[in-house]
């Protein structure tokens, strides 16, 4: 039996330890945490299907220059913490450009397409229906103009890509969602993502999924990892753990490892916030705002506000301006109520230079694979790429053509 070590136990580690176990593998899944509590656990709960493009940075000089001036609340950051930036988000600028853009959409495309499907067997298998619901979220505009242009976007999507949506107005609107302030311009009601009611709890189901059904899960140090004559090893609770295969799925910690194997990922780490209210009234369905650039969403814990990037040092204190004026942006549409958590949730997204995730074999390393990148999609593309990268490491041909997505790229 081929046996293998996943390291991370976020959306994209569980889902690979999964897709390795159905193919017959012996699998220990490692993490320092439980499963599920670290980027997987603070998202916006969207299993975001329509996302058929990645994120590229503006170009345009008056969007960096509002950026630069603080003058919006999607992207904010510190002055000390930009010189260990500038090379990653000059790289990201080069493969803004509307050519590049569109290649980058092509192969990212192919993975989203199978978003919802891949987590469909995964929700049934593990019985985790009770926390999705199939309905779609919302795309929030205060102003018509901008909303106009956001439709002629949908329709370019849905004609490129076959993602459906409903354009909604201000009254539509206000039926839909009657406890929001009913002036508002409209929305864009996309119809195909799913919404998750506590996304890490969907991430401890999967994981639930994989111990029944024989697999390991292990606290340890991913740090230790080690390559030996049969294959790699690493230190856990449970004493030395070996396997003649390892799969890095470390988010935006992946490249920390990977660097004492010579191997150099340039990542642009986007911090991003949460926080939970209750005690005031809720959503029919998450919903965007976009003039404010954060995502508002029922949860089990409250309405939950999940705020924009935030460039800075992975050991900065935590600076909650972002979720501040979005809370402050959110009280003008609905009673929210009171903070939940005494402090703020925060966590890193992993984002490559060239928008895409880095999934299949390391060239140098035999036995050593990696699957992370995802930017602000692992929780929707996690159990996508685990199949795609668990097709190839069984030696099965894959629907997807991964050579975009390699290693050696960079």
């Amino acid at each position: 039996m081929r046996s293998a070590i996943v390291l991370g136990g976020g959306m994209v580690g569980v889902s690979t330890a999964l897709h390795l176990q159905r193919r017959g593998w012996s699998v220990t899944l490692i993490d320092r945490k439980e499963p599920g509590r670290e980027t997987s656990y603070g998202n916006a709960g969207i299993i975001q299907s329509e996302a058929v493009r990645p994120y590229p940075m503006p170009r345009d000089p008056a969007t960096l220059a509002r950026i630069a001036m603080g003058r919006t609340n999607d992207v904010r950051y510190r002055l000390a913490s930009l010189p260990q930036h500038a090379g990653p988000l000059l790289r990201y600028w080069w493969n803004s450009t509307p050519e590049r853009h569109r290649e980058a959409t092509l192969a990212w495309a192919r993975l989203i397409a199978y978003a919802t499907a891949e987590h469909d067997t995964l929700i049934r298998d593990a019985h985790a229906d009770n926390l999705i619901r199939r309905a779609g979220y919302r795309l929030l505009h205060r102003d018509p103009a901008a909303l106009e242009q956001a439709i002629a976007v949908a329709e370019e999507n849905q004609r490129d890509f076959g993602v459906t949506f409903r354009v909604l107005d201000g009254k539509e609107l206000a039926r839909a969602e009657p406890l929001l302030r009913d002036d508002l311009p409209g929305a864009i009601h996309w119809l195909g993502p799913w919404t998750v009611s506590d996304p890490g709890g969907l991430v401890s189901a999967y994981a639930g999924l994989f111990e029944r059904l024989g697999g390991t899960l292990l606290n340890g140090d991913a740090q230790t990892l080690t390559q030996t004559t049969s294959g790699w090893s690493v230190d856990t609770s449970g004493g030395r753990i070996d396997a003649t295969h390892v799969v890095v799925t470390l988010g935006p910690w992946s490249p920390q490892l990977l660097r004492k194997f010579g191997y150099r990922i340039p990542l642009v780490r986007k911090r991003g916030y949460h926080m939970h209210y209750q005690g005031g009234r809720s959503l029919d369905l998450p919903l965007v705002d976009t003039a404010n650039g954060y995502a508002m969403a029922p949860m089990a814990k409250g309405i939950r506000i999940t705020t924009g990037a935030e460039l800075t040092s992975p050991d900065a204190p935590a600076t909650p301006i972002q979720l501040g004026h979005a809370e402050a942006a959110a009280r003008e549409l609905i009673e929210i109520g009171s903070r939940v958590e005494p402090e703020p949730w925060f966590g890193t997204r992993p984002c490559t230079t060239d928008m895409l995730p880095v999934l299949g074999p390391a060239p140098r390393h035999r036995g050593l694979w990696v699957n992370f990148g995802h930017g602000h999609q692992g929780f929707t593309l996690g159990p996508a790429t685990a199949r795609v990268l668990a097709e190839t490491m069984n030696g099965e041909a894959s629907a997807v053509d991964t050579s975009p997505y390699r290693l050696d790229r960079f």
